[in-house]
């Protein structure tokens, strides 16, 4: 069976999460106002907790150092910890199914393409040079936090008013943005028309801390020289420049898992997603698998206690009012 269904199928569960994600957006600002006193009572969704990867980060250390699960964030910690777990099972799928800020990279270049008719391609010392940035930044917050911050500091940090408050500053943030912070978004979204997936490519930690873990999943594009054609065409639709063609496996920690190499191969069967090697997956059951852990991870956080924040929308208030 053709493995070309898979696109649409990704794309569909792409842009439900990017609803879901504005949806969460749009009720967390209504929190915020309510807050504010600006607007009736409404419930704090802590699905925004997702855009905490450093919480997470912070609670994960602490859980591991003997503080127990963050009690401020703890959907930020279990959020973390399911993502780390899609990576570890099913490569960086998260990047490529789920994450609204690769979807949206995703379209910025797929629509540059179709208006320029072309798409920019650094040389590869340069290339290579730029993936460098995200692991830098990745080893500078896993050495400020894992590393430098004892027990005391984590949890110091853990319960201070800054940190309680990280998700209303975030929403401040981009509310009462910067003309600098505004200028570098627009000038990311402007290479992005030419580049593919430059943010996620160069700059994001989580990104280079995904792919990591992703190189001990036992999933991989795998390449039956019998059948391949050396067509090349694998490794020209691979959204981060992978020589698809050229392997037997790919198990590079920049392989995103979204299945277009294997969805436009010309010779059906050359490509295919195994297990161990071993065992060929199905399209849409890898995509169920992308939902299921994920989604998994967060509902054995809901079902065990680790999801609600310990502050109420009456320590929201008064946080509010102590803000600078």
């Amino acid at each position: 069976m053709s493995a070309r269904y898979v696109q649409p199928l990704r794309i569909l569960i792409q842009f439900s999460f990017l609803c879901f994600t504005l949806l969460l957006g749009f009720r967390f600002y209504h929190f915020v106002m309510y807050v504010r006193g600006t607007t009736e009572p409404v419930a704090r969704p802590v699905g925004i907790e997702a855009f905490l990867p450093i919480s997470g980060l912070l609670g994960l250390s602490g859980w591991i150092k003997g503080l127990g699960i963050n009690p401020i964030h703890p959907a930020a910690v279990v959020i973390f910890l399911s993502v780390l777990a899609v990576s570890l099972v099913l490569r960086r799928s998260f990047c490529s199914w789920i994450c609204p800020v690769a979807t949206i990279s995703e379209c910025s270049w797929k629509s540059g393409f179709h208006f320029f008719r072309r798409l920019l391609k650094p040389p590869g010392w340069l290339d290579v040079t730029l993936r460098g940035i995200k692991y830098l930044l990745l080893i500078f917050f896993v050495y400020s936090i894992v590393l430098m911050m004892d027990v005391h500091a984590l949890q110091a940090f853990i319960m201070s008013d800054y940190h309680k408050m990280s998700d209303v500053r975030l929403l401040d943030f981009f509310m009462h943005i910067s003309p600098a912070a505004l200028g570098i978004i627009l000038g990311l979204f402007a290479v992005s028309l030419l580049l593919r997936n430059p943010f996620c490519r160069y700059l994001c930690p989580y990104g280079a801390l995904l792919g990591l873990v992703a190189t001990l999943s036992p999933f991989r594009v795998t390449r039956d020289r019998t059948i391949c054609v050396s067509c090349g065409v694998c490794s020209q639709v691979c959204p981060t420049y992978i020589d698809v063609m050229h392997k037997k496996s790919v198990n590079s920690p920049e392989c995103i898992g979204c299945w277009r190499c294997i969805s436009q191969c010309r010779a059906q069967g050359a490509l295919s997603m195994r297990v161990v090697g071993k065992f060929t997956i199905a399209g849409w059951l890898f995509a169920l698998l992308v939902v299921a852990v994920f989604y998994g991870g967060t509902l054995l956080g809901k079902t065990s206690g680790y999801w609600h924040s310990a502050i109420n929308s009456s320590e929201y208030r008064l946080l509010q009012g102590r803000q600078p």
